[in-house]
């Protein structure tokens, strides 16, 4: 993913169109602007950002604040009515059922080594063994004689979530050298260190592969991690992407969900290394 700077970071539209701003000078009334806050899962975030842009090109009356914090922050947040619109990277609980949700895209979670980590392929128990200290250096994976850093997501993270429902590990027995926020700050320790192994989003790892980030994704068994995989069904760590909202929502806003939806977005989807959600 882009590095959008997204902590607090604002998704801002060009002011109005001259024609309005005639309107509003023969009238002396002031153009009325609606602000939409954005919270959620850091996997989204750099998408939703894309979206928000392309929809206020051509809707100068609305402007989209995106931050992500997390999909506990977004869901939470939500129901507080602080944001209008939640971004959760994965499916909702029976407990979340008072939310509506858009699926706009979806998305795989990936193991990502140092790209000059000499180990091509590990085994569900493998990570395992990683993860909660029983294999402590690469030379007991064939690797180099080297011991292994441990990175994980903080407490609250969908992908943290993810990452433990499929493994059968729980957070508390995680044993990590490194805590990490978003995906961004995964890729980042990896390509900082060449014992770090690390567990992100594939689209964000992908894309940062592609502009020759310091990583790689690393098969597990027979899973390969890539977009395509997640596309075709045959990646067994895969999630949903949703946008979230409790109704009812202004004109402004429902439009904008709506927009999510279109084939516009569907190509931001493709940009950003997610996959696009088939439309009936």
């Amino acid at each position: 993913m882009p590095l959008l700077g997204l902590l607090g970071g604002l998704v801002v539209a060009g002011l109005a169109g001259c024609g309005r701003d005639t309107a509003s000078a023969e009238t002396g009334a002031t153009p009325s602007v609606e602000r939409v806050m954005v919270v959620g899962a850091s996997t989204i975030a750099p998408l939703l950002s894309e979206m928000a842009k392309e929809y206020e090109k051509t809707h100068p009356d609305i402007r989209i604040e995106v931050q992500a914090g997390g999909s506990s922050r977004g869901i939470m947040d939500v129901r507080q009515g602080v944001a209008k619109l939640g971004m959760v990277s994965r499916g909702l609980k029976p407990d979340e059922q008072d939310l509506q949700h858009i699926l706009i895209a979806r998305d795989g979670v990936g193991l990502i080594l140092h790209k000059t980590n000499p180990v091509t392929r590990l085994s569900k128990d493998q990570v395992v063994g990683i993860y909660t200290g029983k294999i402590k250096n690469w030379k007991q994976l064939g690797g180099q004689d080297l011991p292994i850093t441990v990175v994980s997501k903080a407490e609250g993270r969908s992908t943290l979530e993810i990452f433990s429902n499929y493994f059968g590990v729980p957070y508390k027995e995680i044993s990590a050298h490194v805590i990490i926020g978003d995906n961004q700050q995964g890729i980042q320790t990896v390509a900082g260190s060449p014992a770090a192994i690390g567990y992100v989003s594939i689209g964000s790892a992908e894309y940062e592969s592609q502009q020759d980030a310091a990583i790689r994704l690393v098969q597990m068994d027979d899973q390969i991690p890539t977009t395509a995989a997640v596309a075709s069904g045959q990646y067994a760590i895969s999630r949903e992407l949703n946008l979230i909202f409790k109704p009812p929502l202004s004109d402004r806003v429902r439009d904008f969900v709506a927009f999510t939806q279109s084939e516009a977005a569907a190509g931001l989807v493709t940009k950003q290394y997610f996959v696009p959600v088939a439309r009936p």
